[in-house]
């Protein structure tokens, strides 16, 4: 095995432990906080944002993986953590937080979703 085959295999691996985290702090922040995350005191949007971020990491590690372009992988993944982070504060609202957060959050979601669109089909006109 060359040591450039097991730098990606490592890196995978290390995509694959935070997608688990991320989804498992998303779905089950409980769990999540009562084996991991034990610092008080509990709070689940806090822990519905750490997975929401660790999705994003472990995303963008896996697509660095999958695409050629730097560009296009950092969008991407950061596009994965911005819908994330909308989706904890459409789920958590009612726990705080400012009313406008889930509209703002989700704009700033929508607009990565844009760039790594843009970006993809910049690179698809450069190949045709």
């Amino acid at each position: 095995m060359t040591a450039n085959t097991l730098l990606r295999l490592l890196v995978l691996v290390a995509g694959l432990l935070l997608l688990t985290s991320g989804l498992w702090a998303m779905l089950a922040p409980d769990s999540f906080y009562a084996v991991v995350a034990t610092y008080p005191p509990y709070n689940r949007h806090l822990i519905h944002d750490l997975g929401a971020f660790l999705l994003g990491l472990g995303a963008t590690l896996e697509l660095a993986l999958a695409f050629s372009d730097a560009l296009l992988a950092a969008l991407s993944g950061n596009a994965i953590a911005g819908v994330a982070h909308f989706v904890s504060h459409v789920v958590d609202r009612e726990l705080g937080g400012q009313p406008t957060d889930p509209l703002t959050i989700g704009l700033f979601a929508l607009l990565l979703v844009a760039l790594a669109v843009w970006r993809a089909a910049s690179l698809e006109r450069l190949r045709a």
